[in-house]
């Protein structure tokens, strides 16, 4: 099975999938442990402040509501010092641990990428863009999330918990204790148990929403079919169901909301009103003093105030898990076209081609290529001609690795491809593709693909051997001119034309050629086919060809039929023979 999960997969995401954040974090240690003091010290003025609080109020008390003024100077600025740090710290924290964060998610979200383009031919064919690319910008935010709370939010918070309940039992009676260790416990298994009923929910948004997001750009990406067919009502209705699903998701991740923050909302009042009574009846016994009455109450709200805080952070974090888990199935996932550990690059110096004993299947009931062979010497031409279905692009797809064969091996200058790394094998040979996609740029940097680093005087040469430059000379904005999404601005030809440039500008020692010229008219396709000729004589190169008069200098033509070799010889040979191959001849010698 194609694309299989590794034994890590996330199904479910637990703990454990959040240890491969830890290698993010020690990249900033220094800045960790700087952000964690600011912890504690916005930590320890938290708690200090309602002390501060309790002598402020007791001592107005003793004095007087009408000698305020004789309140200690010193507390009050105490008072305002410590809130002042509570606050100043933690958003030195936060500052502090936002590099980090930004950093993670600019790590993970290029692990990702470098992933999903190491990933097959097959995986992507199964794949709709716009969904996996919700479910990647949902991953990486989700991270960040992750990252941030857990380290400054959860265990501070537990820490704080623990301070204060200390704090109450050295101080007052075990009873206000007993309502904060209640309460918490009450209010973190509602929260736990409610946040576990509607992730479910929160995983149907999310796929609502992908589906939505794939459905747009499906539809956006080929506007021009659409418009063919006057199918808008129809893709509206689709894309309308696809919203409804999405409504319906969010109205019941909405009505859990509630009932989850109504449940936290009634444990916390419930509690403050037990301590709040609890507490005026020690003031009435004089057991408390008034500052005691603040302080407790202080105390309370100050409990809550990150309790409440916790119970967003759970329940955020239970959504950023549901929100990754896909992006963790992703990295899980193995290609099943991969390189042997340390495997060594290929330099190709002859340029030999040979496929001995090749068979190719995508379904064991469907055989693709039975039993193929033959050999492709150094410099020659050799060309591949048959029906639609033969299997004739399905050896360039093996040739270059998009998949592995079934059986057999393929050689490049005596080499097996399956022994040496992928990036060198890929580098030697050129691909002009039947069906060319363009990059949203300009005429000039769709070129330059084929070789990054080449100089603008390469560029205009590739685009002059590929016979582009009368075109581009006719645009108001010469090469610069923007080729629009996939390429849409330009022609079936002209597209061609710049994949046979940027593959004459990458100068690979190996051509591959796919319906090259389907696309030409036959004056473009005649000036072309005299350029990839003299190309051509310095290079192996291997065409698949619908047009046989475009092959006919070939040294060797392959027909193939039903995914076998059933003849194979030179133009005139082939004729000669009156095969398989005079027979298509005939057909388009009519047909022209």
């Amino acid at each position: 099975m194609r694309g299989q999960k590794t034994d890590i997969a996330f199904k479910d995401v637990n703990w454990k999938s959040l240890l491969t954040l830890i290698p993010y974090l020690l990249e900033f240690r220094a800045r960790i442990f700087v952000a964690l003091l600011c912890l504690v010290g916005a930590k320890l003025a938290s708690v200090g402040m309602p002390f501060i609080l309790k002598h402020i109020v007791d001592h107005m008390d003793d004095k007087g509501a009408t000698e305020i003024l004789t309140v200690p100077l010193g507390l009050l600025v105490a008072y305002g010092v410590v809130r002042f740090s509570n606050v100043i710290f933690g958003e030195l924290r936060d500052s502090l641990f936002g590099r980090v964060t930004e950093r993670a998610m600019r790590r993970v979200g290029l692990k990702v990428f470098k992933h999903l383009h190491a990933m097959d031919l097959d995986f992507h064919l199964n794949r709709r863009t716009g969904g996996l690319s919700r479910d990647i910008e949902r991953g990486v935010s989700g991270i960040s999330f992750l990252m941030r709370f857990m380290v400054f939010n959860i265990g501070p918070t537990l820490l704080e918990i623990a301070m204060v309940v200390g704090l109450l039992l050295m101080n007052y009676r075990p009873a206000f204790a007993l309502i904060v260790v209640a309460a918490v416990v009450a209010y973190v298994g509602w929260s736990v148990v409610a946040t576990e009923w509607r992730t479910r929910f929160i995983r149907m948004a999310n796929q609502a929403e992908s589906a939505t997001s794939t459905r747009a750009v499906d539809s956006l990406m080929n506007y021009e079919t659409v418009k063919y067919f006057t199918n808008e009502e129809y893709e509206s209705r689709m894309y309308d169901a696809d919203l409804e699903n999405w409504e319906t998701a969010r109205r019941k991740n909405r009505l859990t909301l509630f009932a989850l923050n109504s449940g936290q909302s009634l444990v916390i009042a419930g509690s403050m009103t037990a301590a709040m009574v609890l507490a005026a009846m020690d003031v009435s016994s004089g057991r408390m003093t008034l500052g005691d009455f603040v302080l407790i109450n202080a105390f309370m709200m100050q409990i809550f105030m990150p309790l409440n805080l916790l119970g967003f952070v759970y329940r955020e974090m239970k959504g950023s898990m549901a929100n990754i888990e896909k992006m963790f199935d992703l990295l899980a996932m193995k290609p099943d076209v991969a390189e042997v550990d340390g495997a060594p690059p290929i330099k190709v110096t002859g340029g030999s081609i040979e496929f001995r004993n090749v068979s190719f299947h995508y379904h064991p009931d469907r055989p693709i290529l039975k039993n193929i062979n033959f050999r492709i010497g150094a410099h020659e031409k050799v060309a591949v001609v048959g029906s639609s279905g033969a299997g004739k692009s399905t050896l360039l797809k093996l040739l270059f690795r998009f998949y592995d064969a079934s059986a057999g091996e393929i050689l490049l200058d005596g080499v097996n491809i399956r022994d040496v790394s992928l990036r060198s094998l890929r580098a030697q040979i050129g691909v002009v593709p039947q069906d060319t996609v363009l990059f949203n740029t300009s005429i000039l940097e769709n070129v330059r693909y084929g070789r990054i680093d080449a100089s603008d005087a390469d560029v205009m040469s590739a685009i002059k051997r590929a016979h582009l430059d009368a075109f581009i000379a006719g645009l108001p904005e010469g090469v610069n001119t923007l080729v629009g999404e996939r390429g849409l601005k330009l022609s079936g030809g002209e597209k061609q034309r710049v994949a046979i440039a940027r593959t004459l500008l990458k100068q690979p020692p190996i051509l591959v050629f796919d319906e090259a010229t389907s696309s030409l008219d036959s004056k473009s396709e005649q000036s072309i086919l005299l350029a990839l000729r003299e190309v051509a004589a310095a290079h192996t190169s291997l065409a698949i060809a619908h047009r046989l008069s475009t092959i006919v200098d070939a040294d060797k033509i392959l027909v193939l039929d039903n995914g076998e070799i059933v003849e194979q010889g030179n133009h005139h040979e082939l004729l000669a023979f009156g095969g398989k191959y005079a027979q298509l001849w005939q057909l388009q010698l009519k047909s022209a």
